[in-house]
């Protein structure tokens, strides 16, 4: 396996990108993964990650040749581990012989020795200490940039010019289809329509549903058709939601698919949801957003777009927290008051008016 900076003039024909995480981390990696692609439009490129992230990969097809599921690693949370895969995936992985690997999967602390596993030619991407880094191929973890601009830096600084942060999600005729069916079965007017979305993977990143409750309650009082969205297993989430509120809300929870999904988002009036993956969806479909950040690093995850997208957080010194319940009480949460989500929710929905 060769070092040093990665020569960009050679034939560079067989390609992989290591990513397996969710729909939020993985949009956060669609312009690094757009830059990779422009520079090398004939090269087969591979992408490593979930099948969970599929929906949304299948998106960006155009970016990358050849998905390839990655069975798991224990020290990675974002699904569980396929043990008895691992033996073949990486026999298999090892005899592609790739000529360039990028680890584009965090710090590398773990990382690292799993894609060095993969024995391509050359691989690339951020280490975690300083010392280890290697000029034009192993750059410093930046901590201190946005999750998009992370990978744009590591392009940037193996040799690419990556300058362009903007993201996108495509939607279809189809996708608007589903949109519209969905809007007539429940009645809603998408220009009067307020997203609520309760869930996130972590409990510890969830603010209380009782909050949630009291700002479904009070837009509703004012008219806004009130939607809320999830997967099939915030179902129960959704209807406590919904009863708590004492409203009959729209409980959209494991009916729509991504693009649907999208395609609503796009013509509704505003977001109102915890750090997770629909605040990067509504930020691609340009959504107005309110994102309450509970024990996430916001300087990592908050939207770009400051003015379109408000993030609600309390300081806290245990921040960024890997926790799945908080076990102090959860004061990040609730240092964020219903009112205070209310003010920024009023706030998106004058200025959308008065536009």
């Amino acid at each position: 396996m060769s070092t040093g900076a990665i020569d960009w003039d050679t034939s560079l024909e067989n390609v992989a990108v290591f990513r397996a995480l969710n729909l939020g981390d993985m949009l956060c990696a669609i312009p690094a993964l757009r830059v990779l692609r422009r520079r090398l439009p004939r090269a087969h490129i591979s992408l490593i990650g979930l099948p969970g992230a599929l929906p949304l990969l299948q998106r960006f097809a155009g970016f990358f040749d050849e998905f390839i599921a990655f069975p798991g690693d224990p020290a990675f949370p974002e699904q569980p581990v396929h043990a008895s895969d691992l033996p073949e995936f990486y026999q298999a992985m090892r005899s592609r012989r790739f000529d360039l690997v990028l680890q584009m999967h965090g710090s590398g602390r773990r990382s690292n020795t799993l894609v060095r596993t993969l024995a391509p030619l050359q691989w690339a991407g951020f280490v975690p200490d300083p010392h280890q880094a290697d000029a034009g191929r192993l750059m410093p973890w930046p901590d201190h940039l946005h999750e998009i601009h992370r990978y744009l830096a590591l392009l940037q600084y193996i040799g690419l010019e990556a300058a362009d942060d903007s993201l996108d999600f495509p939607v279809n005729a189809a996708d608007r289809r589903q949109a519209d069916a969905l809007a007539a079965r429940f009645g809603l007017q998408l220009d009067k329509t307020v997203f609520i979305h309760p869930g996130a993977r972590l409990a510890s990143r969830r603010w209380p549903i009782e909050r949630f409750a009291k700002v479904a309650r009070r837009l509703a009082e004012e008219g806004w058709h009130i939607a809320v969205t999830g997967s099939q297993g915030e179902v129960e989430m959704a209807r406590t939601l919904s009863a708590r509120s004492g409203h009959a809300l729209h409980e959209l929870c494991g009916i729509t698919t991504l693009g649907a999904l999208a395609s609503l988002l796009q013509r509704g009036k505003l977001l109102i949801c915890n750090d997770t993956g629909v605040s990067h969806l509504a930020a691609s479909v340009h959504l107005p957003s309110v994102v309450i950040a509970s024990g996430s690093d916001v300087v990592r995850w908050a939207p770009l777009d400051s003015a379109r997208h408000t993030v609600l957080h309390t300081p806290i010194a245990c921040r960024p927290c890997a926790y799945h319940e908080c076990p102090i009480g959860h004061p990040c949460a609730l240092g964020v008051g219903v009112e205070q989500v209310l003010n920024e929710a009023h706030r998106h929905l004058n200025r959308e008016a008065r536009q």
